[in-house]
Parts: C-alpha cells; structure tokens; sequence
C-alpha cells in the first residue's frame, strides 16, 4: 500500500494524528476544531507560558474559555514545547507568524524556522500544510526545498499542502466549522489528502489547482479589504473637510441593494492580516518587475490614519483652549477590533506613541487586555488599564475612542469626560451628551 493510501484511510477512519506548529489566534482554534471531531491533537509551540497555561487547562485567548480547553485536553489534545516529537504526527499544520520587517519586507523566519524542525524529524507518510499568510510561490519556493533536502521525496514519501487561515476573532457568527477552506496540494495526492484531512472540520473543501492559487486568495481577500478601507479612509478625511457625516454617507449607500458592500473607516489598520499582507503581494510584484501602485497607494493612506487621528486630537484640545503637550489623554480600546483581547498590530500603539511624542501624558483602558503586552515595535509600553470612574473620566482633558469595545456604558462616559475624540462612530445614538464629541 502506498504512503498515501495509508495516510488517506487514517484519515477517513479518524485514527489520523494531527499536529500544529503555533497556538495563537489561528493555530489554538485550528486544534479545537479537529480535536472536536474526536481527533488526537498535538500542538507545538516556543512560548513556555502558553503552553504551561494549556496544560493546566487555561486560555489566553478571550472568545476562547477555559472550559473549551478543559474540553479539548479531555478529547486527548496536549501542548509542547519539545519540536523533536514532530515526527509523531500524521499531519503537521504550520500556524506561525509572517509579519514585516522594519523595510516592509516579508520576515518568513517563523515558517522557515518551523520548516527546518520538521525536516529534522520527517518521515514517510506524513502531509505538512502552511497555514500562514504569504505571497504566492512561499510553499514551492521556501518551504519545499527545506524538507525535500534530505532522502524524502516529496509527493511520494512525504506530502506538502497549503490552506490559508480564515480566522475572523471575537465573530460568533463564523467559527472554523462554518468558514469554508481553500486548499491548494503540491501534487494530486497532497490536494487529495489535506482536502479530505479539512473536509473533517469545515463544511466545505474548496480545491485550488495550485499551491500558488491558494496562496493568491488568501492575500486577494486582505488586499480587497485593504484597499476598500482606504477608500473610506480617504473619503472620511474629504468629507471631513466639506462638512459631510461618512458615517450617514456609507449608511444611505446600504441601501442599494446590488453593486455595494459597506466598508468603514477608523485610526488605522489592525490585526495581522490587513496592515501587513497587501505588502507581501507588493514586494513579490517587484520581484516580477512590476509596481502595484493601486495597492501601495492604499497602504499609504491607512498608515496615515493614526496621524489624521492624532492631528485631530491636537485641533478639539486647541478648541477648549488646551494643548497638546501635558494634555492628559485616555484611548479606549487597545485591541485592534471589538470585544477581542487581540492587540496584533492594532492603531492604538501607534496612536499612543504618537500621543506620547507630541508630550501628551496617556493612559488607556480596555476590558479585554488588563496590561499591554510587549509588542515588537512597541516593547516599551509597560501599562495596565486604568478603570473608567466618573471621577477619572472627568480627571481627563480627552477620552480617545479607538476600539468600540461593546462592553463600554458610552451614556455614562459621555456623561463625565469633557471631551471625546470618536474615530468609531460609537457614540452615533447619542443625543444629549454632556461631552463635546468630535468624529475623527
């Protein structure tokens, strides 16, 4: 019997072993989903405490309770730290970070690093599938040759797959089992294998013809995001200076209903997939000796948001007669999105850092983080979030709406802080507020 013929009834059978490189947003979700079809997880990853906290079974991740970790290491799910037991899984699904480098150049040391510890313990029959966002060619071109390097043949004794996250957190409506997945193989037992290993846990298995389609869709459907934020952003700062609400503009635009699909503004781009990879699709584009000008011309315009929103902060203080400078500034919301506790390359660092450069003293608050973890380019900002009491609110020169968290009393904040800069359209429903409101 052939490598993939007794991979493929392992599958079928569910006696298949599945392993995950990286327990973060994407990849504890990913193990939850198989380890709830009764199949055995193994999940790898280099951060000791998070790995300590799963054995203990605790998250870290807030839409992910602690009793659906209790849950999955019931079902037979275990975390490591020790990458020389990938040789123990069937299936190995690399879930690791692929973020910018300070040039804006694509840093693949996360899935070059994950691919070279499992090269080190490959063995035959086993399917290794890249999950990470990436440009197209970064499966055949990077990853391939450091596991074909060795006596492994690939599509014969080992199988390769790429299938992009479709991860949208603190979103009820979609989980891993409702989200459809693209899936691109190597070879046509690859594409047969990863399919049917996915068909597992998702409702529906789109096949791609190549690994470089699948890597493509996953960076059209950020670009597409990307680019259409960047509309609405730009509009946003027109119509600020004609006098027209965007936020009324993008609300009467719904109505049609063929032909238009909402998009809305804010300080900035968060997460990790929008800011970061149209810049992936940008960068390969040169290497094919073509310039992107409409997606590098909507990166500009988003990464100029957290100043457009800062440079308003300055002109409503400059209005009650205050400056900038000793101005005590409080930003809510320091998740890059509503009701998550995901900070990922979210606009209020910057926003704060900005803050801070110009001599305002900020403080911020947020229900979801307790205290600002150590982020790459902002490892200095050791703060916890402060609670919002009437008596601190009116403590504040200017209250900050950077996240729309919908935990927020936005009646009683209103009420006590003096002055608010919404960059969310948060406060649309009020009407009597005490504060004065300026939209940013």
């Amino acid at each position: 019997m052939e490598n993939h013929e007794r991979l493929g009834l392992k599958i079928q059978s569910n006696e298949v072993k599945v392993g995950v490189i990286g327990l973060g947003y994407v990849g504890l979700p990913l193990a939850r989903a198989f380890a709830e079809q009764g199949i055995e997880v193994i999940g790898f990853d280099v951060d000791e405490a998070k790995v300590t906290k799963l054995q203990r079974c605790e998250s870290y991740i807030g839409h992910i309770a602690a009793a659906v970790v209790h849950r999955m290491r019931a079902q037979g799910f275990e975390a490591t730290t020790d990458f020389t037991r990938l040789d123990e899984p069937d299936v190995v699904i690399i879930c690791v970070p692929t973020p910018l480098t300070d040039a804006r150049e694509p840093d693949l040391s996360y899935v070059v690093n994950s691919a070279r510890a499992i090269a080190e313990r490959l063995r035959p029959g086993q399917l290794i599938v890249l999950e990470s966002t990436t440009y197209p060619g970064t499966t055949r071109e990077v990853v391939l040759p450091i596991l074909a390097a060795g006596r492994l043949r690939a599509g014969l004794d080992f199988y390769l797959a790429f299938s992009p996250e479709r991860e949208d957190p603190g979103n009820p409506d979609f989980s891993a089992p409702t989200i459809p997945k693209v899936v691109g193989g190597l070879d046509a037992a690859s594409l047969e294998l990863a399919s049917a290993l996915y068909g597992k846990i998702v409702v529906r298995v789109v096949p791609a013809s190549t690994l470089e389609v699948a890597e493509a869709c996953k960076i059209l459907e950020n670009t597409y995001r990307a680019v259409n934020i960047a509309l609405v952003n730009e509009l946003k700062m027109l119509y600020d200076r004609m006098g027209v609400d965007v936020w009324e503009v993008i609300e009467a635009a719904k109505s049609k209903p063929f032909g238009f699909q909402a998009f809305y503004p804010g300080p900035g781009l968060g997460g990790h997939c929008i800011p970061i990879d149209p810049f992936y699709l940008t960068w390969v584009a040169r290497k094919h000796g073509m310039a992107t000008r409409f997606i590098e011309l909507a990166g500009e315009i988003n990464t100029q948001m957290p100043a457009y929103v800062v440079g308003k902060v300055a002109d409503a203080l400059n209005d009650v007669a205050k400056p900038l400078r000793g101005s005590k500034v409080v930003i809510l919301g320091m998740a890059y999105k509503k009701d998550v506790d995901d900070p990922r390359e979210s606009p209020g660092f910057e926003l704060m850092d900005l803050l801070l450069k110009k001599g305002a003293i900020v403080e911020y608050n947020d229900p979801h983080i307790a205290a600002l973890p150590a982020m790459r380019h902002y490892p200095h900002f050791q703060l916890s979030s402060r609670e919002l009491t009437p008596e601190y609110l009116q403590s504040r020169d200017c209250v900050l709406i950077a996240t729309d968290h919908s935990a927020y009393d936005w009646k009683t904040i209103a009420e006590h802080a003096p002055l608010i800069v919404d960059t969310r359209n948060a406060l649309k429903n009020l009407t009597d507020a005490k504060a004065r409101i300026v939209r940013a």
